[in-house]
């Protein structure tokens, strides 16, 4: 078991070592070319971010594998030679917390403050914010800890009477316990009324992470529920809406002048609205006339692809053409696969969560026969369809940003993501990866029983004062499939038509 154990280490260490240089390949790929050299903070605080939320999620399976360490183990005490899985967790999402109510917030408000600022002024700025955000986070959870910051388990007395000490056992199926004709032990015949609250108070690392979790699975239900649907359907959506043939040069030239056009006008719209901050205007009519140039900038540039697409130039244009032809058969593929795991989700978490009792064990039992057939390809699966739902996270976000005026775009893109826009994303992610982890704890308890994290996201945060009940009636889990459902029938509806800007702007200059 000690050799096991050792590997286990040698194995984290070295998935901590590759997620780090992964995350930082991201940011060097993604990252805009305005931020090259520059923005360090920025920077470091989002491959951090991304690496916390990819070791997090990696966390869950090597639960898993840690509690199988001690499993077959034939002395007492042996679990307790094994890696400190719960004080891991409590560490990695109380540095969870902090990264996204602290530290993104500010480095957030430094990146975009005002550049005529001198630097002691945006980072004065940007201070003032964190502090105060940090002092009203500290008040809300000092007082929700105070109040209702208490575990209430529910537990039965077990009690029954004595009786001789007999001189033969008798014990078979019908007749399980000491004495003639009991069919059943007189300690679990008690009363519904023995039943009785047991009131604990929780640890304050406990309770954080449980608040956390809290907002966390309100944007997941949402951004989750939504993005499930949408994030291989529009890949489907965008293969069916391809273009199928290299458009001539007049008609090329055509609407280049038109996509210029529409950029001279968007270029007046954000020269008038930066008059207008400066004028110290940022009313309702503000916000929403800056929501609105940014889906019209958001859809010039997705045309401007979709032209440069249909009319490849250069010396490799017809190599440019063929490479953008399997790019769109790749989203067809990535779609279909996609979309098989999306409904596998949805009918695991029906037939699993949502009916009680459960119908079956579906996918716990599918990782449960695979690390049968190879020991690491079952924990390859789960890992797989917990990271699956945080890039339904990122989808569903996506998507409702370029259609509610409350959410902001942030979107990603190769090569030109400017680091506010990394920060929002890491945020997001972080976020959600408490809640995606406390789902996955909850959709494959049956796989990953006795875990640490089932203890944290299971028996503590289910049973917690006040947010039991959301656990207990299955509101997010319902919320997600509702939401799912409504986003297939939207795709089915509208995912064909392509989205045109609406070109207007309500500007007071």
């Amino acid at each position: 078991m000690g050799d096991f154990n050792l590997a286990l280490v040698i194995v984290a260490v070295v998935v901590c070592v590759i997620v780090f240089l992964v995350n930082v390949y991201l940011l060097v790929n993604y990252q805009h070319p305005d931020d090259a050299n520059q923005a360090y903070f920025p920077k470091f605080v989002v491959v951090l971010g991304l690496s916390i939320a990819a070791i997090s999620i990696l966390m869950l399976p090597a639960d898993v594998a840690n509690r199988q360490a001690c499993r077959h183990a034939i002395y007492n005490g042996a679990c307790n030679l094994t890696l400190p899985m719960k004080d891991l967790w409590l560490a990695v999402y109380i540095l969870d917390a902090v990264l996204v109510f602290f530290v993104i917030p500010f480095a957030m408000f430094y990146y975009e403050g005002d550049l005529d600022k001198t630097v002691g002024k945006r980072v004065k700025s940007a201070l003032l914010w964190m502090v105060t955000t940090a002092i009203v986070c500290a008040l809300v959870l000092g007082i929700l800890y105070g109040l209702v910051g208490k575990v209430d388990f529910t537990v039965r007395h077990l009690s029954s009477s004595t009786t001789a000490f007999p001189s033969t056992w008798t014990f078979n199926s019908n007749e399980q316990c000491i004495g003639s004709g009991v069919h059943q032990c007189s300690a679990y015949s008690a009363s519904p009324s023995s039943e009785k609250t047991w009131t604990i108070r929780s640890t304050f690392p406990e309770y954080v992470v449980a608040l956390a979790t809290i907002v966390g699975s309100v944007l997941f239900a949402i951004f989750g529920g939504v993005g499930i649907a949408c994030l291989p359907l529009g890949l489907i959506f965008s293969f069916l809406r391809r273009p199928k043939a290299v458009i001539t040069r007049s008609q090329y030239i055509k609407e280049a002048t038109e996509l210029g056009k529409k950029a001279r006008e968007l270029k007046k719209a954000a020269e008038a609205l930066h008059q207008e901050e400066k004028g110290g205007s940022k009313g309702r009519k503000f916000r929403k006339n800056v929501k609105e140039v940014e889906k019209e900038l958001f859809q010039l540039e997705e045309d401007v692809k979709l032209l440069e697409e249909m009319y490849p130039q250069g010396e490799k244009a017809e190599t440019t053409w063929a490479l953008t032809v399997l790019s769109y058969l790749a989203k067809i593929v990535f779609g279909v696969l996609g979309l098989i795991v999306s409904v596998v989700w949805i009918i695991h978490i029906i037939i699993y969560l949502l009916i009680d009792p459960p119908l079956s064990p579906f996918l716990n039992q599918v990782f449960i026969k695979l690390d049968d057939v190879w020991g690491l390809l079952g924990t390859a699966a789960f890992a797989f369809f917990c990271f699956y739902l945080l890039l339904a996270v990122i989808a569903g976000a996506m998507m409702l940003g370029l259609r509610l005026v409350f959410i902001t775009i942030h979107p990603m893109k190769w090569g030109a993501t400017l680091m506010n826009s990394f920060l929002f994303n890491v945020g997001l992610i972080l976020l959600s990866s408490i809640s995606v982890i406390q789902f996955c704890s909850t959709a494959f308890a049956y796989y990953a029983q006795a875990t640490a994290a089932q203890e944290i996201f299971g028996h503590t945060l289910e049973s917690l004062r006040g947010i039991k009940y959301l656990y207990k009636y299955n509101v997010f889990q319902i919320a997600f499939v509702i939401l799912a459902g409504l986003t297939f029938v939207y795709y089915a509806v509208f995912g064909w038509r392509r989205k045109k800007p609406s070109g207007r702007f309500q500007l007071s200059t």
